[in-house]
């Protein structure tokens, strides 16, 4: 979603930012960032991109720079009793190292849903943690109470006028880079940082443009520019941890009203294929909240050409656990890999004809368990070039008499069907056995068509999956129906296919799940 914001046509709020960015101090923890040409995603995008390498911070985040400068400007006697904050994670990183630098005691809230990275990133700086809550909110709540409780300074991570400072000298080295953006996006989580950059750019640099981007399930930002005023949501996504924050702050919506042109708002997959591209283009891995301005980037960029356009990568303060979540929704996101639910008729042969469907597109996922002597449905997952190559594909099938659902962006399917693919098999009869084989194959187009066409049809096939892990060998689960004496048989016409097979027939899991 596109959303134009109606400014107020003057800097009523927005005019003492000037002043306040230009006598920011941030440079005692924080670096001017680079700007980095993005080569690939500007050859694909057809525009010139950029990057404000914020990632490459100290903390591996912007948010040292709003910290710092609101500590620094604590008068003495709030710097004895010390500060306290809540955080995801990137501003409680930003707290505690500037603590550390300026030798005050610190104690950050936390959610509970906080990757494990960020709490040793804070641990690190010797502040004491609380972990309060499910999200932001919640955190923030518990801080306030403690702050009153132990009047501590209470130092808040998006909605105060020395933060947003802080964060505005990003906009200032943007300007001071002299390159003349089209166009600058910002992540949006509470409206810091995109509060603090449109404030110095919308007064320095009237054509330059300034547009938020949000992730579709925490839109607090769009959701007040639609009403004209803060609201709250009622939920907010946590994937993107570091921008799920319910309520847009008012010191930021105050600036932004006046200042940015635009919200736009991507999916969870969009942001996926940004961190994607930020990698292939930096070699950094960018966390989901960081990548999130290029996201919103691609976005715009398809509707204009010969651009000079520019995305603040905020953070890299990625989970690790959730790479693998990250590479596989990454593809959809790019609208690469497309998953189909296709009908078969319950007939040896079957999986060697639909597999010729596909030529030489890169089947990513092969899921099939028989369950009736009729027909079957098989959940394939396929990485096509173009969307006219996945049009062409549709049309083969149809003319083949496959009976087809497109289920790419069906959430059920993507975020669970595709990994439960399975059940039991009652058809067998009394003169069949099933036996599971294990194995793997070098991932290269046409290795299935390649596997199936060897092992033939004289077998059956009673149970499938295959998934590209993203290595050099895709790895296969294969049941196959046969009669008790050729057992013998089988194993050796398996040798010949080229595969290496390990059976699994004795395995608990197969028996306990799937036989």
């Amino acid at each position: 979603m596109r959303l134009k914001i109606k400014k107020t046509g003057s800097f009523k709020n927005s005019k003492k930012y000037l002043k306040l960015i230009s006598n920011a101090s941030v440079y005692d923890v924080a670096l001017r960032s680079p700007i980095t040409f993005a080569p690939n995603i500007s050859f694909k995008e057809g525009n010139q991109i950029f990057l404000k390498r914020e990632d490459l911070q100290p903390i591996f985040s912007f948010k040292n720079r709003g910290a710092y400068n609101k500590i620094l400007n604590l008068t003495d006697a709030q710097k004895k009793r010390g500060v306290i904050a809540a955080s995801a994670g990137n501003h409680a990183q930003g707290v505690a190292s500037a603590c550390k630098k300026l030798k005050i005691k610190c104690m950050i809230v936390m959610p509970i849903t906080t990757p494990e990275i960020k709490i040793k990133d804070v641990k690190r700086f010797g502040a004491k943690i609380i972990q309060h809550g499910d999200n932001v909110n919640a955190a923030l709540k518990e801080a306030l109470s403690l702050a009153k409780k132990n009047k501590l300074s209470f130092v808040h991570p998006f909605d105060d006028p020395l933060t947003i400072a802080g964060q505005g000298t990003i906009g200032k080295e943007i300007l001071e880079d002299d390159n003349n953006f089209d166009v600058v996006f910002v992540p949006v989580g509470g409206g810091g940082i995109l509060a603090g950059v449109s404030a110095w750019i919308s007064q320095n640099n009237k054509k330059t443009k300034i547009i938020g981007v949000e992730v579709e399930d925490s839109a607090c930002l769009a959701e007040a520019v639609k009403a004209n005023k803060r609201v709250t949501l009622k939920e907010v996504g946590l994937f993107a941890d570091g921008v799920a924050v319910s309520t847009v702050g008012k010191n930021n919506f105050d600036v932004i009203k006046e200042c940015v042109d635009e919200v736009i708002t991507v999916s969870v997959d969009e942001v996926c294929t940004a961190v994607k591209d930020i990698f292939e283009d930096t070699r950094v891995l960018s966390e989901p909240a960081g990548a999130l301005a290029l996201a919103g980037l691609k976005k715009y960029s398809r509707k204009v050409k010969n651009k000079k356009l520019i995305a603040i990568s905020s953070g890299a303060n990625v989970n690790f656990q959730r790479l693998n979540f990250i590479v596989e929704r990454s593809e959809i996101g790019e609208n690469r890999e497309k998953i189909l639910s296709i009908k078969i008729p319950e007939i040896p042969g079957s999986f060697l004809k639909l597999s010729r469907m596909f030529g030489s597109s890169q089947v990513t996922e092969f899921n099939y368990r028989k369950s009736s002597l009729k027909d079957a449905y098989v959940l394939v997952g396929v990485r096509t070039k173009t969307e006219k190559s996945f049009e062409t594909l549709k049309l083969k099938l149809k003319k083949a008499g496959f009976a087809f659902s497109d289920f790419t962006r069906n959430e059920i399917s993507n975020d669970h069907l595709r990994h439960m693919v399975g059940g039991r098999n009652s058809d067998l009869g009394s003169q069949n056995s099933e036996r599971i084989f294990r194995g793997e194959f070098p991932e290269k187009p046409g290795a299935l068509l390649n596997f199936l066409e060897r092992f033939g049809n004289r077998w059956n096939i009673s149970l499938f999956h295959y998934r590209n892990l993203g290595s050099a060998f895709g790895k296969i689960l294969i049941g196959i129906e046969g009669k008790e004496k050729d057992k013998a048989k089988l194993i050796k016409h398996l040798n010949k296919s080229g595969t290496i097979f390990t059976e699994e027939t004795s395995n608990k899991a197969y028996k306990d799940f799937l036989k």
